[in-house]
């Protein structure tokens, strides 16, 4: 990672440094932030994914036992986030918990996670569209061709107001919850065998054989609901209402999945939703309410489809361009990443990065024959993105209960112990232990051979990084001290001033 050497002076001011603040309402973050979850996709694509990959019936007791989970972890992620408004997130929370070696390692995990899931979500954006436009209009487009579309669409939204992104998404989300939620109750009011059971949310399916897997599969449904955090500069009254926007996504994500679940459960029927999942992948749902619904119902339902992929996009964009913005502003990568643009204040270099490196991803899967879009970039790196989140997840849980541990003084004297360590430890735990059998369960998740290269090598990028994150703090504790005080100190590195001897700066930052 490149370092600027100049002196902060000579670089950036707070002000250049700034997003838009005060520009979020709770209401606008909530829409962005399950926007980005991209519950459509989710119903209609991961959770048939889930049963076609492990066989396992309790799926939707999944997304309701990994919602508990990670309530629980949101209970210290956002009171951390009452004391540390960074849009560096996950990188800022365990820097200040772990220290600033492991926050840049954290960073890098970051930084490649939602890279991995907004890049990702072009495999399935492109084939979905290109399907549709060829099935319902005859039109015949290539796969990357539509991908492309997205992308220059994304990347204009991704360097104007992020409020007017809130808007765009908030109505994709509108709709596509709405049209879910019909299907929903067409499936329930048409169960099979004619009577509604509940055996897919009864909560002995937890301990079916396979069930770690399922989980797993749960975890990246849920990815999208922490970047409350990274919006927390720009949003009102933060302190109160990134705790809000976080509970209430996360609630209204685990309802909203287990519920449409289990009602394509009722509809298939226990005994047979593994089959049709494996036999109808994604098309499952269209399948179970096609005989009770008009046409046009189907192609709306193929339309949202294709909108919630969109959403997803650009909510991931903005996710991806703050944490290298937050990079950026710190000089850790080079300071011009940390430039907001003079109008709309959005990360303008953090945007046209991503933007930049999709292109670069798209032309190799373009150009090669090899490679399938919808399996080998859409359901290998949205996967991978989500096995990220979850070691970010799980570190950062460990990085809030060190942090209290350290900081008893003052306002966080007051904070209740639930909140400062028990909850964090318990999140800590449960979280590890997901984690641990994730990586044990890989293969399955990949859809590969335990011996195949893919399951080795997609997790073991995280490893990587964090060591390359973690050298390059250490390398910058010697070589540009005030670069490496400022590490995780969001809008304040700008204005760190330089040491006059940097061998006591050194000592200092220690």
């Amino acid at each position: 990672m490149p370092v600027t050497t100049a002196p902060p002076t000579g670089g950036y001011s707070k002000i250049d440094s700034a997003l838009d603040q005060n520009k979020l309402t709770v209401l606008t973050v909530i829409l962005m932030v399950i926007a980005a979850a991209a519950p459509f996709t989710v119903i209609a694509g991961g959770a048939t994914a889930g049963w076609a990959v492990t066989g396992v019936l309790g799926i939707p007791v999944a997304y309701v036992a990994m919602a508990v989970v990670l309530g629980v972890f949101s209970v210290g992620y956002t009171e951390m986030s009452r004391h540390i408004v960074n849009s560096g997130a996950f990188y800022a929370y365990v820097a200040q918990g772990l220290g600033r070696i492991t926050g840049l390692g954290a960073a890098g995990v970051a930084v490649l996670a939602y890279n991995f899931m907004q890049i990702g979500l072009y495999g399935g954006f492109g084939p979905v569209l290109s399907g549709l436009l060829e099935t319902q209009w005859n039109i015949k487009l290539e796969w990357w061709a539509c991908a492309f579309i997205a992308w220059a669409v994304i990347g204009i939204l991704g360097v104007l107001s992020i409020e007017f992104s809130g808007i765009v998404l908030g109505v994709l989300l509108g709709a596509e919850v709405i049209i879910a939620l019909i299907f929903s109750v067409v499936e329930l009011a048409h169960p099979a065998g004619g009577n509604v059971t509940f055996d897919t949310v009864n909560p002995s399916q937890l301990f079916s054989a396979g069930i770690g897997a399922a989980l797993a599969t749960a975890v990246a449904g849920f990815v999208g609901f922490e970047s409350t955090a990274v919006y927390s500069e720009e949003t009102r009254n933060a302190k109160r209402n990134i705790p809000r926007a976080t509970y209430l996504s996360l609630i209204i994500i685990g309802l909203l999945y287990a519920f449409c679940s289990w009602a394509m459960s009722v509809a298939a029927g226990p005994d047979k939703i593994v089959g049709l999942s494996t036999e109808n992948s994604s098309e499952t749902m269209f399948v179970l309410v096609s005989p009770h619904l008009a046409e046009i119902w189907l192609i709306l339902g193929h339309v949202l489809f294709v909108t919630s992929l969109f959403a997803a996009l650009l909510a991931f964009h903005n996710t991806a361009a703050r944490y290298t913005f937050a990079l950026g502003r710190e000089r850790v990568l080079f300071s011009f990443f940390g430039a907001t643009g003079r109008r709309f204040r959005a990360p303008v270099w953090g945007s046209l990065s991503q933007t930049i490196l999709a292109a670069l991803v798209l032309a190799v899967f373009a150009s090669s024959k090899g490679l399938d879009p919808f399996i080998h970039l859409f359901f290998w790196w949205t996967v991978t993105g989500g096995f990220g989140v979850l070691i970010l997840m799980t570190v950062t849980s460990v990085a809030v209960l060190v942090y209290f541990l350290r900081n008893r003084e003052g306002e966080i004297a007051e904070v209740s112990p639930w909140r400062r360590f028990i909850a964090p430890a318990i999140g800590a735990v449960l979280l590890a232990a997901v984690l641990v059998v994730t990586i044990l369960e890989f293969e399955t998740l990949l859809g590969v051979k335990p011996d195949d290269l893919a399951r080795y090598l997609f997790p073991g990028l995280f490893l990587v990084v964090a060591l390359i994150g973690a050298a390059w703090a250490a390398v910058l504790r010697t070589v540009n001290p005030t670069t490496y005080r400022g590490i995780g100190q969001g809008v304040n590195a700008a204005l760190l001033p330089a040491q006059p001897d940097d061998a006591t700066a050194a000592h200092r930052a220690r």
